[in-house]
């Protein structure tokens, strides 16, 4: 495909229906082989054409109690729904189906059809209900294609999710798509790779000119990566045990089968060269995202690349050099100035109120650490780092809050190897590590010196430099819903998430 030319899309008829009437065929029927070997990463995908999608039956009711069920349960269960790969129907091209928000019933009947229950805490996807999945067919150990066809596409066609799939084929592809992309078109965006490519997704989101509108576009994470982070935090907050691999994969789809969606928090940044950018995950400095960039040759290891690389950086322990400070969540900023009139209009994305310019010193009621040595720094939106890695088990923050771990020179290694192997079921705060400090906060702000050290925002390389960010509460809506809300106020009906009530 020449560079910058749309990609082709197609959807089919899993159950071997007719199209509609006046819908054009489409005679590709097949993926390509990948255009680009040397594009790397949980984002960089290849593969050139579009895959076809489908719609099917109701989801049934027993599969949605194998959540957390162990493999061969799961795999008793596909066998005996004969969740096998369907058999393809005749593709077609669907004509754009274009649904308007009424600008004055707003968001109390919500976001293109999406209907809001009594409180307004949750909405759900309609039903019947159309889905873009945007995949990477190289993001962990390459088999996200495979996966989407045997566990994920029949669990779909059951619940009456009919979807267009197309691969992305290099590092932001998926970025670019959904700048222009017209989203009235889809119910919901899925996007099944690493945390990496729900980070372009959004961030493509957040420079469309409608940005307002379309970052309320629901999404969902379907895991197929190296890290799986947001999905198992998801999978957490669905109440169900911790599951890797095609468990988890199981369970993401069952969820997003159930239509059930749950705001979650969205982290804006700012760094000294002007850059804006937004997370849905976390940004690490010093040892994490050191493991985390330094360990993508061996993504065909799956998670285990995180425990090599882990290894391999303790036996050439760092100290890295900065300044930290932050605004703990226990502390209402007061007289706090809002940005000018002629600021916030040019400003692409939500007003960082609780921010000044880089280059003046952090307001008096924020915290600066007297300490300028650091392993580590890192700032968690969720309560997964990976799929085995259960980070914040202090349980989800309030609605504009999020988690700041940082971990002082001085600690020993086998203290830190320690903490990383009791990370899996969130038992590292259990050793009250003295270097080890935990915060929940509203702002932060990093200053490396030197610029040494890496930045790694939801897994993807940033240049060192000066960075500041807080976060936006409950910006963006997530298939998922939650066992219990998290505290805080929750959105009401009539009200956009992340917006003052």
């Amino acid at each position: 495909m020449p560079e910058g030319a749309a990609p082709r899309e197609w959807s089919e008829d899993l159950a071997g229906r007719s199209p509609p009437q006046g819908a054009v065929p489409d005679s590709a029927s097949a993926v390509s082989s990948p255009s680009d070997p040397a594009a790397a990463g949980d984002d960089a995908g290849a593969s050139r054409a579009p895959a076809p999608g489908g719609e099917g039956e109701p989801l049934s009711p027993h599969r949605d109690a194998r959540l957390g069920s162990t493999d061969k349960e799961l795999k008793a269960g596909a066998a005996a729904a004969g969740s096998s790969p369907t058999a393809l129907g005749t593709p077609w091209q669907r004509e754009p189906r274009v649904e308007v928000m009424d600008p004055v019933a707003g968001w109390g009947r919500g976001l293109w059809g999406l209907v809001f229950p009594a409180g307004g805490a949750r909405s759900q996807l309609p039903r019947p209900c159309r889905v873009l999945v945007l995949l990477n067919p190289r993001g962990g150990k390459g088999k996200a294609l495979q996966l989407f066809r045997s566990h994920v596409q029949p669990l779909l066609a059951q619940a009456e999710i009919s979807f267009t799939l197309m691969l992305t084929e290099r590092r932001n592809h998926a970025r670019e798509l959904v700048r222009v992309e017209e989203l009235g078109r889809w119910d919901a965006l899925v996007v099944m790779s690493g945390d990496g490519l729900m980070h372009e997704v959004v961030n493509g989101l957040m420079e469309r000119p409608d940005w307002e509108t379309a970052i309320r576009k629901p999404l969902c994470s379907l895991p197929a990566g190296s890290g799986n982070a947001l999905a198992a935090s998801l999978n957490h907050y669905a109440g169900y045990e911790q599951v890797t691999n095609e468990d988890l994969l199981t369970n993401c789809t069952l969820l997003l089968c159930r239509r059930l969606l749950a705001p979650v928090n969205l982290l804006s940044l700012q760094t000294a060269s002007g850059l804006r950018l937004f997370s849905v995950l976390s940004l690490a400095w010093g040892f994490i995202a050191d493991v985390d960039l330094e360990s993508e040759k061996f993504r065909r290891l799956g998670q285990m690349r995180f425990t090599l690389g882990t290894f391999l950086r303790l036996a050439a322990l760092r100290v890295y050099q900065g300044t930290l400070a932050y605004l703990p969540a226990e502390r209402v900023a007061s007289q706090v100035p809002a940005p000018p009139a002629g600021e916030q209009q040019d400003q692409q994305g939500p007003a960082d109120a609780h921010l000044v310019p880089l280059e003046e010193p952090v307001p008096p009621h924020w915290t600066v650490v007297p300490e300028q040595d650091f392993v580590l720094v890192l700032v968690l939106l969720h309560s997964h780092l990976g799929s085995e890695m259960f980070a914040a088990p202090m349980g989800r923050r309030a609605a504009g809050t999020m988690h700041l771990f940082y971990v002082r020179a001085g600690v020993s290694r086998a203290m830190l190897l320690r903490l990383f192997l009791a990370m899996e079921k969130g038992r590292h705060m259990d050793y009250d590590c003295p270097y080890l400090v935990y915060v929940p906060v509203l702002a932060f702000r990093l200053e490396p010196k030197d610029g040494k050290g890496v930045f790694a925002v939801d897994g993807e390389l940033m240049v060192s430099e000066a960075v500041q960010g807080q976060v936006h509460p409950d910006y963006v809506w997530m298939a998922g819903g939650c066992m219990e809300p998290p505290p805080g106020p929750q959105p009401q009906q009539g009200a956009p998430p992340g917006e003052p009530l």
